[in-house]
């Protein structure tokens, strides 16, 4: 038994990486940037939230494990910003790690892969609720923090638009939030206009 507690403490310590990855998008009121684990948290949340308020018969604990496992990738292959040329590529170290995780001999979660990839794939009902969130989270921080990381990159009003597109088809009531937000932060001078 004692072997047993070793080996997942092992497991959950390499986890616990995820907490020194830090990100672009700075937190409510923007002090600080978050990190890869904090936005994981509070993704599974509002995740959480959304499938509850929408009652569209989610799977909600798949949902959770969806949001928890998203960024694990980022351990190694660290943070890929959403306006970065090399975005596209991303996957391929975040699998890598990902496989290495799941082979650790301290985890016990059977389908840890399996579960990375639906998300990474975004054909499941969860998973697109998923994407459209992680879109969500990182621009609502934008608003709160005044468009601090979109200052402090040089982003403009159509790579948010293009990045976002395709909220549009997943969930509309959310796009015209979002597209509401988007003149919002023009008008305030946070956010390039063209």
């Amino acid at each position: 038994m004692t072997d047993r507690v070793t080996q997942i403490s092992e497991f959950l310590l390499q986890l616990d990486k995820l907490k020194s990855i830090n990100r672009r998008t700075y937190i409510n009121g923007g002090e600080r940037v978050e990190n890869s684990a904090e936005h994981s948290w509070h993704l599974a949340f509002a995740c959480w939230a959304f499938a509850e308020q929408f009652q569209e018969d989610f799977d909600v604990l798949k949902l959770i494990k969806l949001a928890l496992i998203h960024d694990l990738g980022e351990i190694d292959a660290g943070d890929t910003y959403l306006y970065s040329d090399n975005r596209n590529n991303a996957h391929e170290a975040e699998r890598k790690c990902v496989e290495n995780l799941a082979s650790h001999p301290g985890n016990p979660i059977e389908n840890f892969v399996e579960l990375w990839e639906e998300q990474e794939a975004g054909e499941t009902k969860e998973a697109k609720l998923l994407k459209v969130i992680d879109r969500l989270l990182p621009f609502l921080h934008n608003i709160t923090s005044e468009g601090q990381a979109w200052k402090d990159n040089n982003i403009h009003k159509s790579q948010v638009l293009k990045m976002h597109q395709f909220i549009e088809d997943e969930n509309p009531e959310i796009y015209t939030w979002f597209i509401s937000k988007v003149e919002y932060a023009v008008g305030k001078g946070w956010l390039k206009a063209s």
